[in-house]
């Protein structure tokens, strides 16, 4: 057994959501029916982990400001979830961002500030960790190269390029993860194809597992060394803030993955817990917890509308 089943790396926001409103025209002010302040970020893919059941490590940095002190009040609360390497930076402002969401879409307005950027080394000795995921547009730091020369499973990810260049560049990062996982806008962005399986199958010739993530209409994956694939729908959900919905399922994806089951089940499971998460006003506020997915999973199979997948697996890493 490794020591952490997750670890998540990457840039912790502190999330001020307003929900029932698109981001104004010039000079127009608009009221949000909803509000609420969260973690975010990274913190949202920790949360969800260790929500669900996963022994999960946040790595990234907060200033202490009054903002970070909200986000660290949060991340405290949660069970399975370690906080060693969540750095308190005195002088740096915590990065913010002010959401704007509604049920459809949603806008961003953020400020960070360079401090507060995943570090390249962390203190040794590292323990032993069963996957890792870190956004790789800005490089992937040495620490996760070493935990993968130890066996972990790397996953990477990206976000939104302000620059919307989406440099192909980043791309040949991909031959030092074991898996990718970006949503459907940024994998045609970056391959430059026009549909999610075209972008899936060119990825999938850099890194040997691609998950495509598609919103309301699910996710696609592809295991290169193996040949299988599989396509899972979202059920339909009275949704309310897709904020953070691609965190839940990134993590839920890794936990799967590390669990040991296969790709068909840990897509599913990711898709239910994203598409809990969207019912729900604030990124990792509104990630589901053990029972609500044990639940939902209940319904489903009540009602035949459960994916292919393993569920007797997940129902016993659900409930113990």
């Amino acid at each position: 057994m490794p020591d952490l089943d997750l670890v998540f790396g990457g840039r912790v926001f502190c999330d001020l959501v307003m929900s029932g409103v698109a981001a104004p025209t010039i000079g127009a002010e608009v009221f949000a029916d909803g509000f609420r302040v969260t973690a975010g970020g990274t913190a949202t893919r920790a949360v969800a982990g260790a929500r669900l059941g996963f022994r999960t490590a946040l790595v990234g940095a907060t200033g202490t400001d009054v903002f970070g002190a909200a986000v660290r009040t949060e991340l405290a609360a949660e069970d399975r979830l370690d906080l060693r390497w969540l750095a308190e930076l005195p002088d740096v402002h915590t990065a913010v961002t002010v959401a704007l969401t509604n049920a459809a879409d949603r806008s961003f307005v953020t400020y960070e500030e360079r401090a507060t950027w995943l570090s390249d080394a962390l203190p040794a000795p590292l323990p032993s960790v069963g996957a890792c995921h870190v956004g790789i547009a800005e490089g992937i730091p040495a620490w996760v190269a070493e935990l993968r020369t130890a066996g972990t499973l790397v996953v990477g990810g990206v976000g939104w390029d302000e620059t919307e260049q989406w440099d192909t560049a980043v791309l040949d990062r991909l031959a030092e993860l074991d898996a990718f996982v970006p949503n459907e806008d940024e994998a045609l962005a970056y391959t430059r194809t026009s549909d999610a399986t075209a972008a899936l199958d060119a990825l999938a010739a850099r890194t040997s597992l691609v998950v495509v993530t598609r919103g309301s209409a699910g996710a696609i994956a592809v295991d290169a060394a193996t040949g299988e694939r599989c396509e899972v729908a979202a059920p339909r959900v009275a949704a309310v803030d897709p904020t953070g919905a691609g965190d839940c399922f990134v993590a839920a994806f890794c936990g799967g993955r590390t669990a040991g089951w296969s790709l068909a089940t840990s897509v599913a499971f990711a898709v239910l817990a994203a598409s809990l998460s969207v019912q729900r006003l604030g990124g990792s506020a509104a990630v589901p917890t053990r029972a609500e997915l044990a639940a939902a999973i209940a319904w489903h199979q009540e009602n035949d509308s459960l994916p292919a997948g393993d569920w007797g697996r997940v129902l016993e890493h659900l409930q113990r």
